[in-house]
């Protein structure tokens, strides 16, 4: 079963499923609604402990997989590899959902949210922030020539988006300048009507792509607004009307641990014999794609295990929203264009690539990323506050 055919669940299975919530898990559930805080870029004031949760663990996922692929801990190879290099593409596929939670989770809350340019202009100034400000620091600590960087490379990093400087930042200011138009439809639609356009576009972006071995001309590999487009409708029908199928979340666990496990053993086993046919050689990566519908089954699997998880009130929840808004600064520090090969030398990774040391070296490089991203952004959101307050008391 796929996505496309969750969507035809009958309603009946979805009212039984609804009838069977006991109320006061109703109830707790709208109590588990923390507070949030203020300075994130599109964050909305109060939140679900549970989705901000997905949001720093996918933030790991992320910082991992650059850490796997840039690193070249995951590396490419045809016939057999070590046991290293496998353990390493596992990870990787267990990872690889954390680019499509994100939109899903920003779908399912924008579809009914009121759309603010200033959310608009709030994210282009985060990630002007990094972008501008990361080369002159750089220089000033001695990490990089003064003279290193040419006119046309501070021209990209004053574009940024034209430029695709972060391609998750152009595709997601897209999304979210599209978000009202996308949403309104999505909330005036009948059910039949959004499961025969969430099929199409699910079809079109990812299942043919996923069963024929070749590459296509439209097929970005979930790298553009086409296919953030295809998530936002589907997490919007999510909201709207669930997958009843996937509401146990015992369900959703195995079907996440599932099709990460499927998507690495069609990826080993095309390399395991590329030798002999040309065809699985050049279809060998595709599984590793956001958009290959593995990935997809994935990505809406992990986030129906967090949307239907309650987290109790109190100090771990208080300690996760105000952690969470400051995730995408995590990424704009690490992923800047002078830092994300860059870090990675500076932690030599290359020194522990070829053996099973990466991963205490792994873990650890995760979380100074994480918290040097957090301790920037933080720096950043106060930033931002003080000069707006200094505007609005003039």
């Amino acid at each position: 079963m796929g996505i496309s055919i969750w969507l035809f669940v009958s309603e009946r299975k979805q009212i039984a499923l609804m009838a069977d919530e006991k109320p006061s898990s109703r109830i707790s559930r709208r109590r588990f609604a923390t507070s949030c805080s203020k300075m994130g870029i599109y964050m909305k004031k109060t939140r679900q402990a549970n989705f901000e949760l997905l949001r720093i663990v996918a933030m790991v996922m992320v910082i991992m997989l650059h850490y796997l692929v840039k690193g070249a801990v995951a590396e490419d190879f045809v016939g057999k590899g070590t046991g290293v290099s496998y353990f390493a593409w596992l990870l990787e596929a267990f990872c690889l959902v954390a680019v499509n939670c994100y939109v899903l989770i920003s779908g399912y809350f924008l579809v009914e949210s009121e759309w603010k340019p200033g959310r608009a202009v709030s994210l282009l100034c985060q990630v002007l922030f990094y972008s501008l400000l990361i080369p002159p620091v750089l220089m000033l600590l001695g990490l990089i020539p003064a003279d290193s960087i040419s006119l046309y490379e501070w021209a990209e990093y004053a574009l940024p988006f034209s430029t695709e400087h972060y391609w998750f930042a152009t595709a997601y200011l897209l999304l979210y300048l599209f978000a009202p138009l996308l949403a309104a439809g999505i909330r005036q639609m009948g059910k039949r009507q959004l499961q025969i356009i969430t099929g199409l576009l699910v079809f079109f972006f990812s299942l043919v792509k996923s069963v024929v071995p070749m590459t296509f001309a439209t097929d970005r590999f979930g790298y553009d607004f086409g296919w953030f487009l295809c998530l936002f409708v589907l997490a919007g029908y999510i909201r709207k009307f669930g997958i009843p199928w996937l509401e146990k979340r015992s369900r959703a666990a195995a079907l996440y641990v599932l099709a990460s496990a499927g998507a690495w053993a069609i990826s080993m086993i095309c390399r395991l014999y590329a030798d002999c046919s040309a065809v699985l050689g050049s279809y060998a990566d595709m599984p590793y794609t956001y958009n290959h519908f593995f990935c997809l089954a994935g990505s809406v699997s992990l986030f129906y295990v967090f949307k239907d998880s309650e987290m109790k009130p109190g100090k771990a929840s208080e300690i996760i929203c105000k952690l969470a808004p400051y995730t995408f600064g995590v990424y704009l520090l690490h992923e800047h264009r002078l830092v994300r090969y860059q870090w990675l030398e500076w932690a030599r990774v290359s020194a522990v690539a070829d053996n099973w040391s990466f991963l205490p070296h792994m873990l650890v490089c995760v979380l100074l990323v994480y918290g040097a991203g957090t301790a920037a952004d933080m720096v950043r959101a106060w930033l931002f506050q003080t000069v707006v307050k200094g505007f609005r008391s003039k």
